[in-house]
């Protein structure tokens, strides 16, 4: 099968991440992975790799024309999966220098990465853009104040470019995980009810279709993928 779309998907060696390129791969998409040198072979096989650090600007950019130098398979759709979690202490007690680490995580790629596409896919006629912020973001428990602070951010930001793209046909929804059934959660967490929670391939499913025509009245739309946590 000839691709005639293409999807730049970050954070593509975690666990959803390889979960979201191997349904993309499934459906018929060119699949644009960045990675970190050394990693390109823990993605789905057929993935194409640049090695990029999205944190850098120009990094970036080099992934995002990668990913739109195709004509017969334009840039349709941009997945942000890169992020991080690190718990803290209360917030008084939380160093400045933690709490804007997880904003640089979780923030900061997203950011990038989806400014960097953006000319892409209005070039291309429009397409999707699919954000991951996390159950924390609307329901914050104590403890990780920039986790939940950065969290909340990526709402916002998703909300900015599905209002201020919407005329280029480019659509922004995101996804809210609770607890992903990943082998490190499981092992941070032994003793917790592993089937309460949402397996990677569960939100892989929801991001493809966000990302599918199927979903094109959607925009700025804020999607619990919470399974039975």
């Amino acid at each position: 099968m000839t691709a005639t779309r293409t999807a730049l998907v970050t954070g593509g060696t975690g666990g959803l991440g390889s979960a979201t390129i191997t349904a993309f791969l499934a459906d018929g998409w060119r699949v644009v992975a960045p990675v970190r040198p050394g990693t390109t072979g823990r993605l789905p096989e057929g993935t194409i790799a640049v090695d990029a650090d999205l944190t850098v600007e120009a990094d970036v950019r080099t992934v995002a024309a990668v990913a739109a130098e195709e004509p017969d398979a334009p840039l349709r759709a941009v997945v942000n999966l890169v992020g991080g979690y690190a718990g803290s202490g209360l917030i008084a007690d939380t160093p400045v220098a933690e709490f804007e680490a997880m904003l640089a995580v979780n923030l900061r790629p997203t950011y990038l990465t989806t400014a960097a596409a953006l000319p892409h896919l209005v070039a291309a006629g429009g397409g999707s853009v699919v954000c991951v912020s996390s159950r924390a973001g609307v329901s914050p428990f104590p403890g990780a104040a920039g986790y939940v602070t950065a969290k909340a951010a990526v709402l916002g930001f998703a909300g900015a470019v599905a209002v201020e793209y919407r005329k280029h046909d480019v659509r922004c929804n995101t996804v809210l995980p609770s607890i992903i059934d990943t082998p490190a959660n499981r092992a941070a967490q032994p003793d917790a009810d592993h089937g309460r929670w949402v397996s990677p391939a569960e939100i892989a499913a929801v991001i493809l279709f966000l990302a599918s025509d199927a979903s094109a009245p959607t925009s700025g739309a804020q999607i619990p993928v919470y399974g039975q946590a």
